[in-house]
């Protein structure tokens, strides 16, 4: 595929927002979309890039980054129409903050390594005005729980709270094991929950240090074990036989096939 000059693409990008200035206007529609009315879309958008991106789906990726970007430029169509901002104001604002949390390219601090690039990085957002206020603060509380925590964890770290050693990380994940365990044998559901939490949170702390996205991670594992599980079904349906039908054994066997297809 042809690789586009800078000016091609700033061409590119002014066709579509002279498309979308055309449909805004001509387009039933388009005319009538609100922020509130495209925020479900957009949520849908996104996670459709995502699961493009965990499939290395090279044309849905391309597809879902122009339907993602077409939201944003319609977000900024909205705003320009109330008077709010424009894109240029987002596009300047975003060249800004980069500019600014880029002290080790732009300015004259040092930073050798990505660790460093993101502890400067959590360092200057502390301070920026209307920034974030403290730590934590900066973490969108609508987030999955698994990410939410996988980020709560990055940017504890970032400001110097994480293991002095990774390996330390396996006696917390054994400990909340136990907890789990002593739960159960007392019967107390709420303190199960809790514990599981812990639990949980734990193991997200174990995917992080060894460079493991939890997220990602159990993503792929749910799309393993639905792979398994169809070619059982699959499989049980051959031999004229419904899954719920078939014994423990004989649904492990066909697991097992599955595992030695490659699924």
């Amino acid at each position: 595929m042809k690789m586009h000059n800078k000016k091609e693409k700033l061409e590119a990008f002014g066709r579509l927002l002279d498309t979308l200035d055309t449909l805004r206007e001509k387009c039933p529609w388009d005319a009538k979309q609100t922020n509130e009315s495209l925020r479900p879309n957009t949520i849908e958008e996104t996670f459709e890039l995502a699961d493009a991106l965990i499939n290395n789906d090279v044309p849905n990726i391309r597809k879902e980054l122009g339907d993602v970007l077409l939201h944003i430029t319609f977000y900024s169509k909205i705003a320009s129409e109330k008077g709010q901002f424009d894109i240029a104001d987002v596009c300047n604002a975003l060249v800004d903050k980069l500019i600014f949390r880029h002290p080790h390219i732009y300015g004259d601090v040092k930073a050798e390594n990505a660790d460093q690039v993101i502890r400067n990085w959590e360092e200057i957002k502390l301070k920026e005005k209307g920034g974030n206020k403290t730590v934590l603060s900066g973490v969108p509380a609508a987030l999955p729980a698994l990410i939410k925590a996988n980020r709560i964890q990055e940017k504890a770290r970032n400001v110097g709270f994480d293991w002095e050693e990774k390996e330390q990380v396996w006696d917390k994940v054994k400990e909340e094991i136990n907890e789990v365990e002593a739960e159960i044998k007392g019967g107390d559901s709420n303190g199960l929950e809790a514990e599981f939490g812990d639990l949980l949170f734990a193991v997200v702390n174990a995917a992080r240090l060894y460079g493991v996205d939890p997220e990602n991670a159990l993503e792929k594992t749910n799309r393993k074990f639905i792979a398994r599980f169809n070619h059982i079904e699959k499989r049980a349906n051959e031999i004229g036989k419904h899954i719920k039908d078939m014994t423990l054994a004989e649904m492990d066997k066909y697991w097992d096939e599955a595992k030695n297809l490659g699924k």
